[in-house]
């Protein structure tokens, strides 16, 4: 699979694990950076790279770090299609998946280490959608929504 991983600033101190998990597991990696906490690079902007890559067919999931993992995954969600969460522990990281066919990890670098981080990226990766009914008619409604206008 190809996975496209990005990091804000603050989610660069994060970026040797992650990339390291999903190498060990022989997924080709679309790296879209940062390498350094300097300058300061805005999470949108990486929310941004990261879901082009994913709509444009250049990787089939994606994992961004930030410093909470709030703004990656608020940013990521704003594209149609993207469906990006925070997930900080092992279920979560399988049954966004599993049943939400979530295509983004989030994680927050101030909020897991580097070992947890890394069983994030390895439980998320192996994790595939159910396609059952329910979960299909869900995501449909999501896709709904995207679509919509909303007048406040």
């Amino acid at each position: 699979m190809r996975v496209a991983v990005s990091f804000d600033h603050r989610g660069v101190k994060l970026r040797a694990g992650v990339l390291q998990a999903i190498a060990n597991l022989g997924h080709e990696i679309v790296d879209l950076g940062v390498e350094t906490i300097d300058p300061r690079v805005d999470y949108p902007d990486k929310a941004r790279d990261i879901g082009e890559a994913i709509l444009n067919g250049d990787a089939e999931r994606g994992v961004l770090v930030c410093g909470s993992g709030v703004g990656a995954s608020v940013a990521a969600c704003k594209l149609p299609g993207i469906r990006a969460a925070i997930c900080h522990d092992v279920y979560s990281a399988h049954q966004g998946v599993e049943h939400d066919d979530m295509n983004v990890l989030c994680l927050g670098s101030e909020v897991v280490g580097a070992e947890l981080a890394a069983e994030l990226a390895r439980t998320f990766l192996a994790a595939r959608f159910d396609g059952g009914e329910r979960y299909v008619r869900r995501l449909e409604k999501i896709e709904e929504m995207e679509g919509e206008k909303i007048d406040a």
